[in-house]
């Protein structure tokens, strides 16, 4: 029959093949078409000539088609017929599909619908058919029948699309759909429900079936619904990526059904998604601004929702098409500090932390992306790498860290800025740890910063390299060229970037051969350089290789603070050479350095604060240097015995035409013999026995050392004997520094000092407790003070800035601990008698704590000291922990008050001890934050043997403050003679330093609060300093446990009892809650304070309705948990408000002195009224978006403003005024009585009362503001709320600058009487609210 049908068809007249079609019974005709198919011959050809003969104008034509069509669906989807068979009828059905009538279009959809409803799709070829079966019908003009009534042909398309997207689909045809929807004219409604049933089909499919359908769909965004799609993707990913956190989290998940995907498989699916994406944005550009633009948007009401893992590391991709770069990093770098803002903003305040519990940190999300990245995700990494540099850049130290060794540890990441720095540093380093490809780019381009920023800080890009380095030192070798390279510009960098970087690729010196020789030549040119900087980078350089190349035999120092790691070592791939070889190569680089010895001051200095370090990591040198030190000292030593003074200083100076320089730094090169002979004699004792050292090298180093020894004994001994004229310095010598000869006595002197004290500690090291050699120390000590008193008077008269600097100390840290411990905690029988001779001289003991307070001050701001181990942290910290223990001990138990009776000059040593406590507080917060635990582990002596690891910082803090308290309550119980303002101030400071170390949830934290309260509310202190001290530390302990606005209420009340009104007919209540608030502190010191702290509550008002804000603007989903936030977040405003109103309630009512108290009371209460007008307009946006009533809250609130606040604002202008108009009378009865003489008197009066009005027109406009927004909130409400306001009459303010000038000048009496008028007339201008601001804008301009 399909023959028969074929060759009719052929023939030119359709009528004989109708005939034959017709005589086919219903299941013949598909019978035939399949078996056709089946057997793949000439299917299309029977279709066309079935076709032909169906012509759609007969009815039964119409029928045929339909059921061709009805029964080649299920044949195409049977999956029985080859796949060109099937695109061969279904092309040649579509061709035929837009010749059908509407209503057989109309049931062929209905069948589609039926077929996808019913799930027996199985390739979708089909739906091919749908679309051209759609988008025909939607073109019918003809009513089709649905239901019971009829609708045209696009109202019928709509009506199918909203049954098909209500209807279940089987996933295994979502892609399908989601592909065949692209070919059908969709509006904008249509649209929106087929892109909602795809993105809620996601959960239903297999995680491999996702990157294909979001790719479909974002070809389909092409059309519309771009916020939709976009939304929809990163809210399923954030879900997924939480779901499988909570898993990690909770490994034995109870619901089995739950357990998802494998990590790797969800990130590698991640991966292909966001390169669909970034595929599709690099087609069409609007969907990358709507990316931003809904990122955006989404992180004002949610920044959990918007900046998840997967949109950060979508963004960080797109980032790497320029056009969209700049917007993505500037909306990143917001985010990031508005997210470092808002927790340091919480971690501030105990109300904030119970209103939001959780906080969004985005910086945990981005170090998130780079571990994720590791799966594969080449495309983030760029932008990644470009994100942190763009940080570390735009966030960069405006001015230099000065620390070295201590830098890392630094507590500088408080602020925002410095966290997003860090946070770039963070970034770069984990993408180099986990992407090996970009390596050698992230190291080239840190080079290239620490070279062309030369002039500003790079401290933070020489930690990244440091941290590189120590994190894969191999890879250097690769881009060992560019190290080269850098080493080419080391002369022209500042010395501390020098030794920065050289320390950072030191490891890379063991490694590479190459590099190491690079280097020393680089070096050895620069040591010959015209340039300084040039000169010292080179002795840097070269001490950094002597420390790190051991000679063959040397001790293993176990005190090296910058070991190199053992795989390091390892690596090494020269080590059999270098070992043997060293030796020669660190006396090649000593005979270099020798001749730096002729060179500057700044050079030898730095060689000799070097050579310690060399000798103790790199022992078998020792020889060398020993001889080197000696041939130098021997220069400037006298051996005459009797030959006063010892040492020949005119040989340590230079002149060069009138100007004197210093050239041997005299005490210096001592101080490093004294550290070395120290070392070398420790070292010597512990190698003897241990192994027998060829002859001839112990000879010559007893030889060295005996000199050494007669050396500085002889020195000793003449420098007691010695006069301050025997150096040409006594009392009537020139000190001034703009004298040649002045210059040449400074430098003698602080020279002379110098090696005084570093005999003073060579002696005490020596003379093991014997009294003949603590008598020579303090001889010493006599020779080093009168010369500290000359210095010092001289400055005095001089007033010198430069004068007034004490000489840094030449005592190291290490000595300073032991000499203390020795004088203050030895208690030793056998030491009693010679330690009795340092502690009869209270100028020694003075001395000795002094110096202790200028190297933990140093330490405080450089993170380093002089000296040996000054640059080792572990050893600071250790002296630091001794230096402690006796600061604390000598001040709690000798008090100021019994020492300083007997006293003469300068401060008492246990006020210096007090001073040396908070320094050491201050230092250990800031470089050891995170050994707390020990240090006050070590403080507490009652507790030594507890283990490490159960230190309660808490208990240990409060046991400490406790101590402190009872001296800060000591001293305020003191009679007034004996009260030390200065000692006060110090132990207010210290108590909130610890406190810092509370937890604020502990009950000894509550303790300290009520304590502090207690001391205010009971001690009427009148010093301000103190006061002020006292309240700030309220103040800061207060808000971390509840909100202050009780507190300052109260305090509010004190100061207007203490002032009285502004009505002098009032007498206020005399109620009294704080004794510190008095007659001497009320104005403007308690006033001020008070102000600042209601500003920062106002602060935090003003962030939370900005955060309520953008919740209202939220969307519906989670809406009883969005309404529950909300109506907490309203409660917390409007409850400080309310009692903020009754803060400003007292103080407007306050006769405040003119001055900087009206003010600042003025700005804030401007200020205060511009956020009730945002939380006024934040009901108006909530009425508008919903039904909801005003709260009964906020109509006690607006109550509250009306009757406590507006009336009184009004008259404390009023006040304000008056005050002013007198102090001007007062200067016009002046200028009367002298015209020329005051003319200067009455202008600055004039200028000052314009200066001090100026706030009053801003408060106005202020209150009429907000009185604007309630009544347009009354009328959306239906609450009458200005039934509360009433309007003032109080308006003669001066806000025409013109008519207060001609009042000024001209004051005839005609004037005098026009005057009311022009008030009137500015006053009418004001009335009119939207001319207000205009007129402002104008006088500004």
């Amino acid at each position: 029959m399909a023959q028969r049908i074929l060759s009719l068809a052929a023939e030119e007249g359709p009528e004989r093949l109708q005939e034959a079609l017709q005589s086919l019974a219903e299941g013949e005709l598909g019978d035939m078409v399949t078996r056709q198919a089946l057997k793949g011959r000439e299917t299309a050809a029977l279709l066309r000539g079935i076709f032909r003969g169906s012509p759609c104008s007969q009815r039964s034509g119409v029928l045929r088609r339909l059921q061709v069509y009805k029964h080649c669906v299920p044949l195409v989807e049977s999956g029985d017929l080859h796949l060109g068979k099937v695109s061969e009828i279904i092309g040649l059905l579509m061709l035929e599909a837009r010749q059908l009538p509407g209503h057989a279009l109309a049931e062929l959809a209905n069948l589609f619908v039926d077929v996808i409803k019913g799930g027996s799709l199985t390739n979708g070829k089909s739906l091919e058919l749908f679309s051209t079966v759609l988008t025909a019908l939607a073109s019918s003009k003809e009513n089709l029948a649905y239901g019971k009534g009829e609708l045209n042909g696009e109202e019928f398309k709509k009506q199918l699309i909203n049954t098909l997207c209500s209807s279940k689909w089987d996933p295994r045809c979502v892609i399908h759909l989601a592909n065949m929807f692209r070919d059908i004219p969709l509006s904008g409604e249509e649209l929106q429900f087929v892109v909602e049933k795809v993105l809620r089909m996601f959960s239903k499919l297999d995680l491999q079936e996702i990157p294909p359908l979001v790719y479909q769909l974002l070809l389909l965004s092409a059309k519309g619904s771009k916020k939709t799609v976009l939304e929809g993707i990163i809210s399923f990913f954030n879900q997924l990526d939480k779901r499988q956190k909570e898993e990690q989290r909770v490994p034995q998940s109870v619901d089995l059904e739950v357990a998802t995907m494998p990590l790797d498989q969800l990130r590698h699916v991640e991966g292909t998604v966001i390169l669909h994406i970034v595929s599709v944005i690099n087609l069409d550009q609007d969907l990358g601004e709507e990316l931003i633009r809904h990122l955006k948007a989404e992180q004002q009401k949610d920044p959990g929702r918007a900046l998840c893992p997967f949109s950060v590391a979508l963004l960080l991709s797109v980032a790497v098409k320029h056009r969209l770069q700049e917007q993505i990093f500037d909306f990143l770098k917001t985010s990031i500090t508005r997210s470092c803002k808002d927790l340091q903003f919480l971690q501030a305040s105990k109300f904030l932390q119970d209103l939001f519990p959780q906080q969004h940190d985005i910086t945990a999300v981005i170090l998130e992306v780079v571990k994720n990245s590791a799966f594969g995700w080449d495309h983030v990494t760029q932008g990644l790498v470009d994100l942190g540099f763009s940080l570390m850049e735009s966030y960069e130290p405006k001015k230099p860290f000065g620390g070295k060794a201590a830098d890392n540890s630094y507590g500088l990441s408080k602020m925002p800025a410095q966290q997003a720095c860090r946070l770039g540093a963070s970034i770069l380093l984990e993408t180099f740890k986990v992407h090996e490809p970009i390596r050698s780019d992230i190291l080239e381009q840190v080079l290239n910063r620490v070279l062309t920023k030369a002039a500003s800080p790079v401290s933070h890009f020489i930690d990244l390299l440091s941290n590189i380095v120590v994190s894969a030192p191999l890879v250097l070798q690769t881009s060992s060229s560019k190290v080269t390279e850098t080493f080419d510009n080391l002369s022209f960098l500042p010395i501390d970037t020098v030794q920065g970087l050289l320390r950072a690729v030191q490891p890379l010196l063991k490694v590479s051969m190459s590099v190491r020789d690079s280097l020393i030549l680089v070096l050895q040119k620069a040591i010959f350089s015209r340039q300084l900087d040039a000169r010292k980078a080179a002795v840097a350089g070269f001490l950094l290789l002597l420390r790190n190349f051991k000679v063959l035999g040397s001790l293993s120092s176990s005190q090296s603070s910058q070991a190199i790691g053992a795989t390091q070592v390892q690596a090494d791939v020269h080590a059999c050479y270098n070992s043997a070889a060293n030796e020669a190569f660190c006396l090649e680089i000593l005979g270099s350095l020798r001749r730096c010895l002729s060179q500057q001051a700044d050079v030898r200095l730095m060689l000799y604060e070097g050579f310690y370090d060399v000798l103790r990591r790199n022992s078998q040198l020792s020889s060398s240097i020993m001889e080197t030190l000696l041939s130098q000292i021997k220069q400037y030593y006298l051996p005459q015995p009797d030959l006063l003074p010892p040492l020949k200083l005119e040989g340590c100076i230079m002149a060069q035409g009138d100007q004197i320089f210093l050239q041997e730094p005299l005490a210096h090169l001592l101080c490093c013999i004294q550290h070395c002979l120290a070392w070398y004699k420790s070292t010597a004792r512990q190698c003897q026995g241990a192994e027998d050292e060829e002859e001839e090298e112990e000879e010559e180093g007893v030889g060295f050392e005996q000199n050494f020894e007669e050396m500085l004994e002889s020195v000793t001994r003449r420098m007691i004997k010695s006069e301050l004229e025997d150096f040409e310095l006594d009392k009537s010598a020139d000190f001034s520094l703009s004298s040649g000869v002045g210059v040449k006595n400074n430098i003698y002197a602080i020279q002379v000092m110098g090696i005084c004290e570093v005999l003073i500690e060579y002696n005490f090291n020596i003379g093991n407790f014997s009294k003949n050699k603590f008598e020579d120390v303090l001889g010493l000590f006599t020779c080093y003070n009168k010369l500290s008193e000359i210095l010092r008077e001289k400055a005095g008269k001089n007033k010198s800035a430069l004068s007034n600097k004490t000489a840094r100390s030449f005592l190291s840290m290490g000595f300073v601990s032991t000499l203390l411990t020795a004088l203050f905690r030895d208690n030793a029988q056998s030491h009693e008698e010679s330690l009795a001779v340092l502690r009869s001289s209270t100028e020694f003991l003075r001395y000795a704590v002094s110096v202790a307070l200028q190297k933990v001050q140093q330490l405080e701001e450089t993170g380093q000291t002089d000296g040996p181990d000054g640059q080792n942290p572990e050893k600071m910290f250790q002296n630091l922990c001794k230096i402690t223990q006796v600061l604390l001990w000598r001040y709690t138990s000798i008090p100021t008050v019994v020492e300083e009776s007997g006293k003469k000059k300068g401060k008492s040593i246990s006020l210096l001890c007090l001073e040396g406590l908070l320094r050491i507080f201050n230092t250990v917060q800031q470089l050891y934050s995170a050994r707390i635990p020990q240090f006050l582990q070590a403080l507490d002596i009652t507790d030594g043997d507890a283990e490490e690891t159960d230190i309660n910082v808490t208990e240990k803090a409060a046991f400490q403050i406790r101590q402190f308290q009872r001296s800060l309550v000591n001293q305020l119980s003191s009679a007034e003679d004996d009260f030390n303002a200065k000692e006060t101030q110090s132990l207010i400071t210290v108590l909130s330093t610890l406190s810092k170390l509370l937890d604020p949830a502990s009950q000894q934290f509550l303790q300290f609060l009520t304590w502090t309260v207690k001391v205010c509310k009971e001690n009427a202190l009148e010093d301000i300093s103190c006061c002020k001290g006292l309240l700030s530390l309220l103040f800061s302990v207060h808000v971390l446990y509840k909100s202050p606005v009780g507190l300052l209420r109260e305090l509010a009340q004190d100061i207007h009892a203490c002032l009285g009104d502004i009505d002098q007919d009032i007498e206020v209540e005399g109620r009294c809650h704080f004794a510190v608030v008095n007659a001497k502190t009320a104005a403007p010191t308690v006033c001020l304070l008070v102000l600042g702290q209601v500003d920062k509550v106002l602060e935090e008002v003003d962030w939370l309705i900005k955060k309520l804000t953008s919740l209202g603007s939220g969307t519906s989903e989670d809406s009883s948990q969005a309404s529950n936030q909300t109506q907490a977040l309203e409660k917390g405003v409007i409850l400080q408000m309310g009692t903020l109103l009754t803060v400003y309630h007292e103080l407007v009512q306050t006769a405040l002195p003119s001055g900087s108290c009206v003010d600042t009371l003025l700005r804030s209460l401007s200020k205060t009224y511009g956020i009730l007008t945002s939380l006024i307009r934040h009901y108006i946006q909530a009425c508008r978006s919903s039904s909801n009533t005003i709260p009964g809250r906020l109509e006690k609130l607006v109550k509250l403003s009306g009757s406590h606040l507006t009336p009184q604002c009004y008259s404390f202008i009023t006040y304000v005024q008056n005050i002013h108009s007198e102090s001007l009378s007062f200067v016009e009865e002046k200028k009367k009585k002298k015209k020329e003489d005051d003319a200067a008197a009455v202008s600055t009066v004039m200028a000052k009362v314009l200066r001090e009005t100026k706030p009053i027109p801003n408060l106005i406009f202020a209150i009429e503001q907000y009185e604007k927004f309630l009544i347009h909130l009354s009328k959306k409400s239906k609450v009458n709320l200005m039934q509360y306001m009433k309007l003032s009459t109080s308006r003669d303010f001066r806000i025409n600058a013109s008519v207060l000038d001609s009042a000024l000048q001209e004051r005839s009496l005609e004037d005098a009487e026009n005057e009311p008028h022009n008030d009137q007339s500015s006053t009418a201008e004001q009335t009119d609210e939207s001319q207000e601001p205009k007129k402002k804008r104008q006088r500004k301009k």
